[in-house]
């Protein structure tokens, strides 16, 4: 997140959800019982944290072959009212084309009205990419995860870890904070944190604050995104003819109506449609000729 001056004004339909630095402990929230530091039962750490890595990689998978709904509003507060003084919104059907390829429609997204700040490219990835955090096998090498406890959120029993990257490499960026793993399923329910690194060169400065995603159950196998608040303070420090200023940002981001993808296919032989009238549909990577059912995801 960029400060808008006139001497960069350029918005990205992009929105950068951040979660309040004053509130940014998510164990602090009703309905979080009090962390267990005691080791788990029958299982390691590093045994927890390599099935759930595995368990992630199916996950990431899985949610490329279902469509679903993205709904993002950022607001900025003002200092004087209270009141939100400019807003961004987009909503956009993810989809697939007739072909199987993957499409995004924007489905509404009203005048952008924000004044004192802009979105950038990094924003934009962050919430294509990053908000829906995930950490599969091909992810953890690039992070030092530490086991912290259990812990009750609501009604599930989690494994709680620390995730932070081991090296921050040029023009890359990585999650750190804390995740929360389902004790049965071994997947993140809950991530808390925020992207790393921000560029805080003066007149450059590109920020982004702490962020919550929490993810519910679907199709009773997978756990995708539904769900991300943020709220909190942009300190920008100033230069290049402008002022240091604090802007205090609110977004949420809302992921609803996951449905998993189905291509209808038929059987043609001799020119004659011999589909025996059942279902006949298919994961949009699975050729028709050779299996017209669907493929079902990764268990």
């Amino acid at each position: 997140m960029k400060l808008l001056t006139s001497l960069a004004a350029t918005l990205l339909l992009a929105a950068l959800p951040a979660f309040g630095q004053s509130s940014s402990d998510a164990s602090s929230i009703a309905g979080f019982g009090p962390l267990d530091p005691s080791q788990p039962t029958g299982i390691t750490p590093a045994q927890i944290i390599e099935k759930f890595g595995v368990r992630e990689a199916e996950f990431a998978k899985a949610r490329d072959a279902y469509t679903f709904r993205q709904t993002v509003k950022v607001d900025t507060i003002s200092e004087d009212t209270g009141k939100p003084d400019g807003e961004y919104q987009q909503v956009t059907d993810i989809v697939f084309d007739p072909t199987g390829k993957r499409d995004e429609h924007v489905v509404f997204a009203p005048q952008n009205t924000l004044e004192r700040v802009s979105m950038t490219e990094s924003d934009f990835q962050d919430i294509e990419h990053r908000l829906p955090f995930i950490l599969t096998t091909t992810d953890l090498p690039q992070y030092d995860v530490t086991y912290l406890g259990k812990q009750k959120v609501d009604d599930l029993d989690t494994y709680v870890f620390e995730a932070k990257p081991k090296v921050l490499e040029k023009n890359k960026r990585y999650f750190q904070g804390k995740v929360w793993v389902d004790q049965q399923d071994l997947q993140i329910v809950l991530v808390n944190g925020k992207n790393v690194p921000d560029n805080k060169k003066k007149g450059q400065e590109d920020l982004s604050p702490p962020y919550t995603t929490y993810y519910e159950q679907v199709d009773g196998k997978y756990w995708f995104p539904t769900y991300t608040k943020a709220e909190g303070d942009l300190h920008f420090s100033g230069g290049n003819g402008y002022l240091s200023q604090t802007v205090h940002l609110k977004t949420t981001v809302r992921y609803t109506d996951y449905k998993r993808f189905r291509a209808t296919s038929r059987i043609i032989y001799n020119g004659e449609d011999i589909t025996d009238g059942k279902d006949k549909s298919q994961d949009p990577n699975t050729p028709p000729a050779q299996n017209p059912q669907p493929k079902p995801p990764p268990h």
